[in-house]
C-alpha cells in the first residue's frame, strides 16, 4: 500500500510560480510512477505529468509543457511539481498519483492504484 500525501497549494497571481510536494509512505518508492493530475470545477480530472518508472523519463500534458516541471526525491519519498507562469486556466485541485512499472506514458485516471486526497491552487488574474 502506498499513501500520498500533497501540499503546497494556495491562492496566487497569474505569473507567479508555485511548488507542489508530494509525500509518499511505503516503498519502495523508487519504484512507483509518480504523476500529477488536476480537476477543475465542473470538468474531468487530466493528466499533468508523470515520472515514469523505470527509468524516469518524463511526460507533460501540451498545456503545461515548459512551464511545469516534475521531479522526485527517493531518498525522501517525495515528488514535486514546479508550476511556473502560472494562468488563470491553471486553477484546480491538483492530486498526486502512483502506480507500479509502466512501459509507457499512462494518462488515463484508472491506470493509477493509488491516490493523494488533493491540494487546491488558485490563479487570479
Amino acid at each position: 500500500q502506498v499513501q500520498l500525501v500533497e501540499s503546497g497549494g494556495r491562492l496566487v497571481q497569474a505569473g507567479d510560480s508555485l511548488r507542489l510536494s508530494c509525500a509518499a509512505s511505503g516503498r519502495p518508492f523508487s519504484m512507483y510512477t509518480m504523476a500529477w493530475f488536476r480537476q477543475a470545477p465542473g470538468k474531468e480530472r487530466e493528466f499533468v505529468t508523470a515520472s515514469i518508472w523505470p527509468g524516469y523519463s518524463t511526460s507533460y500534458t501540451d498545456s503545461v509543457k515548459g512551464r511545469f516541471f516534475i521531479s522526485r526525491e527517493n531518498a525522501k519519498n517525495t515528488v514535486y511539481l514546479q508550476m511556473n507562469s502560472l494562468k488563470p486556466e491553471d486553477t484546480a485541485v491538483y492530486y498526486c498519483a502512483a502506480r507500479g512499472y509502466s512501459s509507457s506514458v499512462h494518462t488515463r485516471r484508472d491506470e493509477y492504484d493509488y491516490w493523494g486526497q488533493g491540494t487546491q491552487v488558485t490563479v487570479s488574474s
